[in-house]
C-alpha cells in the first residue's frame, strides 16, 4: 500500500500552502504528494494523469477537498468512479471525515462509495439542470432585447416589400407573394412575420 496526495489551485495566484500543510500533518510522504496548476479554461492535468498511473488496488489518496478532483460535478463524479471503481483505491477527504473509505472494507466500502457517487450524480443532474435553466433564461432575455442567434438571415429579395404589402392587404395570396419573391410558401410567411416585427410600417 502507497500513499499519495494531490494538490490542485485555480490560477498562479492561488497558494496550494493549506492544501500542502494539511496532506502532510495527515501523514502524506511530501514525494508522494502531485500538484497541478491551471486555469479554469484550459484543465489540462499533467501531474493528476501521472499520479492515475502511479496508483494500484490498494493504494490511498488524500485531497483536502472533494472539487480537487474536478472543475464541476461532473467531472468530481467521473473521477470518483475512476479512483474507486477501477482503480480501486481508497479515497480520505480531509474536509469531509465521512468520505473516508478505509474506515470500513468490503460490501461497508463498496456501499460508501456507491452512496457518494449517488450523491454525486444527483449534485451533478442538478447542476446541468442550473446551468440549462440559466442558459434558457438568458437566451429568452437576449430575445426580448431584440438580440438574434444563429446565422444572420440572408437579404430580402427585390420585391419582397411589395409583395408583403399587397399580401397584407388581401390583394394577392400567399403562394403567389411567395412565387413573386421566388421562396417557398413557409420561408415567406416566416419573412413577413419578422418583417412585420422589424419595420415601422403602417399597413
Amino acid at each position: 500500500m502507497s500513499i499519495y496526495g494531490y494538490v490542485r489551485v485555480s490560477s498562479k495566484d492561488q497558494h496550494e500552502d493549506r492544501q500542502w500543510i494539511a496532506l502532510k500533518e495527515s501523514g502524506v510522504p511530501e514525494r508522494g504528494i502531485y500538484r497541478d496548476r491551471q486555469s479554469g479554461k484550459d484543465f489540462d492535468r499533467p501531474q493528476y494523469k501521472k499520479l492515475l498511473r502511479k496508483l494500484k488496488k490498494g493504494d490511498v489518496l488524500y485531497v483536502k477537498s472533494i472539487d480537487r478532483l474536478g472543475r464541476n460535478y461532473e467531472e468530481i463524479l467521473c473521477q470518483w468512479r475512476i479512483l474507486t471503481k477501477e482503480k480501486e483505491v481508497d479515497m480520505v477527504i480531509l474536509d469531509m471525515p465521512l468520505l473516508d473509505t478505509r474506515r470500513e472494507g468490503g460490501l461497508l466500502r463498496t456501499f460508501l462509495c456507491d452512496i457518494v457517487l449517488q450523491v454525486l450524480s444527483f449534485v451533478a443532474e442538478n447542476e446541468r439542470s442550473s446551468i440549462r435553466q440559466r442558459q434558457a433564461e438568458g437566451i429568452a432575455a437576449a430575445k426580448a432585447r431584440g438580440v438574434r442567434f444563429g446565422r444572420p438571415p440572408k437579404p430580402l429579395p427585390e420585391g419582397f416589400h411589395s409583395a408583403y404589402l399587397r399580401w397584407s392587404r388581401g390583394l394577392i395570396t400567399g403562394t403567389a407573394a411567395a412565387r413573386e419573391c421566388k421562396m417557398p410558401l413557409a420561408t415567406f410567411r416566416y419573412r413577413a412575420k419578422d418583417y412585420k416585427n422589424t419595420t415601422f410600417l403602417q399597413i
